[in-house]
């Protein structure tokens, strides 16, 4: 078995200290993208700048990955195509996007577009505010899902 990595959507991530804590200690090669508006440093991970534009951190880090890699990140379209690789696609809040819900989630992202555009006024709430609790949440969630990883990995 290739040895997976992780790569993060990094552009606003806010559990970038998690996700580097559990790389560490599970030693996965982490690849951290932003673009040149959040240019991060990183002690763990390698840090890939990429050029500011409409998506484009979202397209680098799509094209990164492959089979059995994980990716973090909030956007479901790059979670849609990291599915389609093979790869796993977690959300900062913790939970996988799934075969199962991806289709749901890109639904309703163009419907908030659609009606965001629309001429009418659209009263959206807003994602929820972020606590310490989230994140610990989303490191508890990511680390079993490293964990388990690593040790399928290690059995073959």
């Amino acid at each position: 078995m290739i040895p997976f990595q992780i790569f993060v959507d990094a552009d606003a991530c806010p559990v970038v200290p998690e996700i580097e804590r559990i790389a560490k200690r599970y030693q996965v090669a982490l690849h951290l993208y932003c673009d040149t508006n959040h240019v991060l440093q990183s002690e763990v991970g390698d840090v890939h700048v990429i050029g500011a534009g409409a998506d484009a951190v979202d397209i680098a880090v799509a094209n990164a990955c492959k089979k059995g890699d994980v990716v973090v990140t909030q956007d479901y379209g790059v979670a849609a195509m990291v599915l389609g690789k093979g790869g796993y696609a977690v959300h900062p809040d913790g939970w996988q996007y799934t075969a199962e819900n991806i289709d749901r989630l890109l639904y309703e992202r163009y419907t908030v577009k659609k009606a965001r555009r629309s001429s009418k006024k659209v009263h959206l709430k807003g994602p929820h505010k972020r606590t310490a609790e989230t994140n610990e949440k989303f490191a508890a969630k990511f680390e079993r899902l490293i964990a388990s990883l690593k040790q399928a990995e290690n059995q073959s």
